[in-house]
């Protein structure tokens, strides 16, 4: 008796494997998909072309990180549809951009975007699917066409495992929020050194109903349900929370990263930034320079960032801040300040090439809000960080970074931090002068911190390197989807909430 034969798969075995990425409308998240596309479609040239699924604005951002990966050619190319209409201003499209108070119509987006993104993969039909945590309906559309559907995440495994394990204690952390918002919890589960948080310190959907709390649990049965899971982070940096996330959160899980590696390369990746910038930091001495940025898209009161900009003056230290667009008349600094400061530190207004500024050998220290690019990058680019999370799941990176992978410190411990801004202290001018001096003038703690941090940039240039644990997710990753096209089973999505 003869074999049937599936047609479909003979003619795919002669073609390059299709592979189409969906990132959500925001600026950290879009950045490291397209380096993850680039990636794999560099590991199998031959066999692999990766199309980003985006919208227009933000097919733009990532314009620059495409073409170079065409002219090295690699197969990776973009396709767009339209940004919904949430009633945000032309080229208005992700985090980054939409003004503060218009953000929850960036989140509606990534909720009613799903008709088109079904109609575009039913048009396209890839051969496998890589999709953004929020896009949560792409595993039933890969059902139906018979393909793997993977789950991307840009958040490290540390904090994902935390959430996760936070989330099955909800109600008992909504009570304490309530009747004793002071209290510290313990993280449940998770392998390792005990994690305590304080509850101020939790992520809002946590604390309280979010459009977070509201899909939580459905899109972690999506990943569950899933193909796989691809995680932007390397084995050396987590252990042992991969370990502990292959046992329980997927059915194959990648760690690919670090997806972005420190290099002068990176100029344009994510958008136009201020390359001006790496000219004015080539004039500074070796490992002198504090770059200060907390990230795309979250805001610092005015109150704190005058604090903030008159702690950078009193710390007697160089520095670069990457500040959000601000006009004259926002006042975010005192009168005079940028003239009283201009002869040791740079303001950059907008948008900063942060890969390239972290790989100048000038750059010291890195003041950061813990967002998971850039402590990844941070510890890719062998840099010790002074720590100052803002929002989501920065306070467990925090932790991270302080107390387990250990290459950074904290730049305030004297009063309550919040995610949410009402809840929080403002920290003081001095008590920035006093962290920031006190590590850019040496010691112990900087000789440690230094030292850890470049033995983790060691290990990140390992694991994407030839053989590495990294370069082999990346490999394995693509050998499994070969197989899943060539065998017609895609091995999962449906999903059962």
């Amino acid at each position: 008796m003869t074999a049937a034969v599936d047609t479909a798969a003979v003619a795919g075995a002669g073609r390059r494997l299709r592979v189409f990425f969906l990132p959500s409308f925001i600026r950290g998240h879009l950045i490291p998909h397209t380096d993850l596309a680039c990636r794999v479609a560099a590991a199998r040239t031959t066999e692999v072309e990766a199309t980003m699924v985006v919208t227009p604005a933000n097919a733009a951002l990532i314009a620059p990180t495409v073409a170079r990966a065409a002219a090295a050619g690699h197969a990776v190319r973009v396709l767009c549809y339209p940004f919904p209409d949430v009633g945000l201003g032309e080229g208005v499209e992700c985090l980054t951009t939409a003004a503060a108070h218009d953000a929850w119509r960036v989140y509606r987006a990534m909720e009613i975007v799903q008709p088109s993104h079904e109609s575009l993969l039913r048009d396209h039909r890839p051969d496998a699917i890589v999709a953004d945590v929020p896009f949560w309906w792409t595993n039933e559309v890969a059902a139906e066409l018979g393909v793997p559907r993977l789950t991307f995440h840009p958040v490290g495994i540390f904090a994902l495992l935390a959430m996760n394990s936070l989330f099955t204690i909800r109600s008992d952390i909504i009570r304490t929020s309530s009747a004793a918002p002071g209290t510290v919890l313990s993280v449940p589960g998770l392998p390792g050194k005990e994690i305590a948080i304080p509850v101020s310190e939790l992520p809002n959907f946590l604390v309280q109903d979010d459009h977070l709390s509201k899909w939580w649990e459905r899109k972690r049965a999506c990943q569950l349900a899933g193909f796989g899971v691809i995680v932007n982070t390397f084995v050396d940096l987590e252990q042992p929370y991969c370990e502990e996330f292959r046992r329980v959160e997927a059915r194959r899980a990648y760690f690919v990263g670090p997806l972005g590696l420190p290099s002068r390369s990176t100029l344009h990746r994510g958008g136009d930034g201020n390359v001006d910038c790496l000219d004015w930091l080539s004039t500074k001495p070796r490992r002198s320079v504090v770059f200060v940025c907390f990230g795309s898209w979250a805001d610092f009161s005015v109150t704190q960032s005058r604090e903030l900009a008159l702690g950078l003056e009193a710390s007697d230290q160089t520095f670069l801040w990457v500040v959000r667009c601000h006009d004259s008349s926002d006042q975010w600094a005192p009168e005079g300040w940028e003239q009283r400061v201009a002869n040791r530190g740079l303001v950059v207004r907008g948008w900063a090439p942060q890969l390239a500024v972290l790989a100048h050998p000038s750059v010291g220290a890195f003041l950061t809000h813990c967002g998971w690019n850039s402590v990844l990058e941070a510890a890719s680019a062998g840099v010790p960080v002074l720590t100052w999370p803002l929002v989501f799941e920065q306070f467990i990176n925090e932790r991270l970074v302080t107390e387990v992978a250990t290459f950074g410190a904290r730049v305030w411990d004297g009063g309550r931090r919040s995610e949410r801004p009402e809840d929080a202290e403002t920290v003081p001018a001095e008590a920035i002068a006093r962290a920031v001096a006190g590590f850019m003038d040496g010691g112990e703690q900087r000789d440690r911190l230094k030292a850890r941090a470049g033995e983790l940039a060691e290990r990140a240039r390992a694991a994407v390197g030839e053989d590495g644990l990294s370069w082999r997710d990346v490999n394995r990753l693509i050998d499994d989807l070969l197989q899943a096209r060539a065998s017609g089973l895609p091995q999962g999505n449906s999903i059962q909430v």
